[in-house]
């Protein structure tokens, strides 16, 4: 875990950055699928994802456009709830906001 300073706009930025966020979807989805075959059970993303309802077709399982779609929504719903001034929080190492401060110091470092 690290403490990091983030605010709406990095959160806005890395959703909007198509490489980045779908390339951090895509390893995130395939951790997640242990049985490989391109779907997410619910006893898969159960350690994930407890509360959430990610199957919007209700087949009993979660493509990689359904979990895309679901977790770009939630990073927009918390970057606006962020809004525009920075807060400090403390962040797990892999988790999306992590990834999206990593990405806008890279930004800033170029």
């Amino acid at each position: 875990m690290s403490v990091e300073v983030l605010d709406g706009a990095t959160i806005v930025s890395f959703v909007e950055d198509k490489e980045a966020f779908n390339g951090l979807i895509h390893h995130r989805f395939s951790n997640l699928d242990t049985n490989h075959d391109g779907f997410l059970s619910y006893p898969e993303m159960l350690k994930e994802f407890q509360s959430l309802r990610f199957d919007h077709d209700a087949n009993g399982a979660v493509d990689l456009e359904e979990f895309r779609k679901e977790t770009k929504q939630m990073m927009l719903a918390m970057a606006n709830g962020l809004g525009f001034l920075p807060v400090q929080m403390v962040l797990e190492e892999d988790s999306f906001l992590k990834k999206a401060v990593e990405r806008e110091a890279m930004k800033m470092d170029a």
